[in-house]
């Protein structure tokens, strides 16, 4: 050994002992984050750009609440259709006269609502007969050629119990006005003839006729709205009415509908029952709202697409964000942040912004449903599945909008983000 050269020290054994980790006992190196860290360090990225964070979650929300909006909508209304039905009930059918071997106009016998009343199964039935060439007009000024619409029609005295007729003002015919010139005007045709509650009097074919009664609208005989209604007896002896019904309306009981739907034409007409239309108004009700149902698909479709539209909105924030923010990514990475946390970080608030979007769409949804349906007097009904499902497409598009980037943001270099900065 040379006399210039020291022999190496040797590091005391108690440093290497205090430097070696312990057998058993595993060390974290990875610096990894919390969930209270994770939140608030996405949440930074968000106060930092206040104004772009709310344009951009503007277009998830609008997304989201027509959405919401079109459900609930198509919700209340299927609410109101039910309670409509439940009111007025499922178990009333019509019958009415169809068209003959050679095409032309049939009619009901005299004897068909007699005979349909005996049917077992059936509750009650009345009728209507239309009253040819009679129209009824606010005065006798008014030139015969304008009818407004208005069909004149006798009335039998049980139309109000059997169909659930309710009246607007006055009271319905008895068996003294229903013998005299009285009148009950639809809802409609009080509007057209500027009626505004009962008491008044019309001009009803070449003669005065006093309104005792205006009805409310009804969703199972809509065409009542629209006509003036007189007594059967004075139909007949005031009107030239020539006794025929051309629509009979029969309540049925509840579990006989059917059954009894089979019986009414062969009742009605013996003779000819292939010349009777039977329905049941509840059917047109329920074919409407499905028809409504395509409607609802279509907006459903262009809330997609707005919501779609709001995803690229994201992603595009988070991209333009990453390209702002390399200082702030390449300083993290210098003080030893790893790529997976700098991907957390912006895959967090990519989400925290998508969600911040959809709750603010699902209550402005939940919002115009409540106003449509006030403004329609339905119930206001919002799906709960419809706003969680609002909820989780807008983590979903979060998600989706913010990988690009997150990945994007984990790949930059610490030396090249900090010296392009």
């Amino acid at each position: 050994m040379s006399v210039t050269e020291a022999p190496p020290r040797r590091r005391p054994r108690r440093l290497e002992r205090e430097r070696r980790p312990k057998r058993g006992r595993r060390v974290d190196r990875s610096g990894r984050l919390g969930t209270r860290d994770v939140l608030r360090v996405g949440a930074a990225g968000l106060r930092a750009r206040p104004l772009r964070v709310v344009l951009s979650a503007l277009g998830i929300a609008i997304g989201i609440a027509a959405m919401i909006g079109v459900v609930g909508i198509s919700t209340s209304s299927r609410a109101q259709l039910q309670a409509t039905l439940d009111r007025l009930g499922t178990n009333l059918l019509t019958v009415s006269p169809g068209h003959d071997f050679f095409g032309g106009n049939a009619e009901l016998p005299f004897t068909a609502p007699a005979m349909i009343a005996r049917v077992p199964g059936v509750e009650s039935a009345t009728a209507t007969g239309k009253v040819a060439d009679a129209h009824v007009y606010r005065n006798d000024h008014i030139d015969p050629e304008e009818t407004g619409g208005i069909a004149v029609m006798a009335a039998d005295l049980r139309l109000p119990t059997t169909i659930g007729l309710s009246l607007r003002s006055g009271t319905w015919l008895n068996a003294a006005t229903g013998r005299y010139p009285a009148v009950v005007l639809g809802s409609a045709a009080a509007d057209r003839l500027g009626v505004t509650g009962a008491g008044g009097q019309v001009w009803l074919a070449g003669r005065w006729f006093t309104v005792v009664g205006v009805l409310a609208p009804n969703a199972l005989a809509p065409e009542l709205d629209s006509a003036a209604l007189v007594g059967w007896a004075a139909a007949v002896s005031r009107l030239g009415f020539d006794g025929h019904a051309t629509t009979i309306y029969t309540r049925t009981a509840k579990d006989a509908v059917e059954r009894v739907r089979d019986l009414l034409a062969p009742t009605a007409n013996p003779e000819s029952p292939n010349e009777i239309e039977v329905s049941r108004p509840s059917d047109a009700l329920a074919a409407e709202h499905a028809a409504n149902q395509t409607f609802t698909a279509l907006l459903l479709g262009l809330g997609g697409v707005a919501l779609l539209v709001g995803g690229v909105g994201v992603a595009n924030t988070m991209v333009i964000s990453v390209l702002e923010r390399r200082a702030e990514i390449g300083l993290r990475r210098a003080l030893g942040a790893t790529r997976g946390q700098i991907r957390l970080q912006f895959l967090t608030e990519s989400q925290l912004l998508a969600a911040l979007g959809g709750l603010g769409g699902v209550a402005l949804g939940a919002l115009v449903t409540f106003g449509f349906a006030v403004a329609q007097h339905w119930p206001t009904v919002v799906p709960p599945w419809a706003m969680a499902g609002g909820l989780a497409a807008t983590l979903v598009i979060g998600a989706i909008a913010g990988l690009y980037p997150a990945i994007r943001a984990a790949r930059l270099p610490p030396t090249e983000a900090l010296t392009s900065a």
